[in-house]
């Protein structure tokens, strides 16, 4: 990422964009302004910004409050927004990947808005007119380094390890029609396997005993064996030995933990303007708050992601204990919207059957 710029971010007009229905509302048409907008975002992201104050900036800017609604784990919230579209329960939407992005668009949860700050996003990150990119980070097998000296097992070095019970029952995965890194998962192993191969290599994960929960928290902060657990490895994100430094009570030099590279899988979260809202011209101002450098660069140290404007400088710290991937899997948006729901089917088919 390079150099931060000098730059002066302002709360600029907004562009008038066309919806895609003639009734429905752009974000450049407005009566007024709110006292308060509502946004939805995955449990994760809500607990840390209603502590860490994230959004008070914007409220001083805006003199428009912000109330947080924490929607459960992506897949969940993705499953909400879309069955209270007609009726939407919040102004905009955070969290929402590109594992679950189009069947949101398809559903016409989003109204379509392009920032003002657009430029300053990598093109690769831009999938859709209807969603803004706000960070971006990947899904890894994560590892209890202290587990695997303490019982003397060698840590495993690529995918196919855990078709073997001795490494299979060790893993704890999320459930793809629920959790946005479950999907993410599945996705790395469809990519990495093949049409033909996949589903053998699931079969061979069932065999072996790998553990399936519900979402992240669950998985992270239930079955790993750095927080009690019972499973040394856990789909999680490249960043959380980082965190796990960040966050200690007391001070670590190293991370506890640490990342299979094997098996990554690069998300983007992107943040969108709920149909329906009455208010979307300060959707889109929120938006673009979250899009500017002061916002930008409180997210690593806060959701332990990287940034997508290229004005934002990393902390020191995050850099230092950060592992990226060097060749994580990332599919086509189109490809994942033809074959999502197949996917899922077929994986619960074999998991669950």
């Amino acid at each position: 990422m390079r150099q931060k710029r000098q730059v002066v971010t302002t709360l600029a007009l907004l562009m008038v964009v066309s919806a895609a229905c003639s009734d429905e509302p752009t974000p450049g048409e407005q009566e007024g302004t709110p006292e308060r907008i509502t946004l939805l975002g995955h449990d994760s992201f809500i607990q840390t910004a209603t502590a860490a104050g994230a959004f008070d900036a914007f409220t001083q800017q805006t003199g428009v409050e912000v109330a947080l609604v924490a929607g459960g784990d992506a897949g969940t919230m993705v499953n909400q927004a879309v069955l209270t579209k007609d009726n939407p329960i919040a102004d905009v939407m955070f969290g929402i990947d590109d594992t679950f992005l189009s069947r949101a668009v398809d559903e016409g949860v989003f109204l379509p808005y392009e920032s003002p700050l657009s430029s300053m996003i990598p093109d690769e990150l831009v999938t859709s007119d209807r969603v803004v990119p706000i960070d971006y980070g990947d899904v890894c097998i994560n590892y209890d380094k202290g587990w695997f000296e303490e019982n003397d097992v060698e840590v495993p070095a690529d995918l196919d390890a855990f078709r073997d019970e001795a490494y299979g029952r060790l893993l704890t995965v999320e459930h793809p029609a629920t959790s946005s890194p479950g999907l993410a998962f599945l996705i790395a192993t469809i990519d990495a396997y093949g049409e033909d191969g996949w589903k053998e290599y699931w079969a061979d994960l069932r065999q072996a005993g790998v553990n399936v929960v519900s979402d992240w928290d669950t998985a992270y902060f239930g079955d790993f064996t750095r927080y009690g657990g019972d499973s040394p490895l856990v789909v999680s994100y490249a960043s959380s030995p980082p965190a796990e430094v960040i966050l200690a009570e007391e001070p670590l030099e190293t991370a506890p933990t640490a990342v299979l590279e094997d098996g990554c899988y690069r998300q983007v979260e992107y943040a969108g303007i709920l149909a329906g809202t009455e208010w979307p011209v300060t959707g889109g101002q929120l938006i673009d708050y979250m899009l500017s450098v002061e916002f930008q660069e409180t997210i690593p140290l806060n959701w332990f992601v990287f940034p997508v404007n290229e004005d934002a400088t990393l902390p020191d710290e995050f850099v230092e204990h950060t592992v990226i991937p060097s060749n994580p899997s990332r599919l086509p948006a189109e490809e994942i919207a033809e074959n999502r729901e197949r996917w899922i089917d077929e994986w619960i088919s074999i998991m669950e059957g």
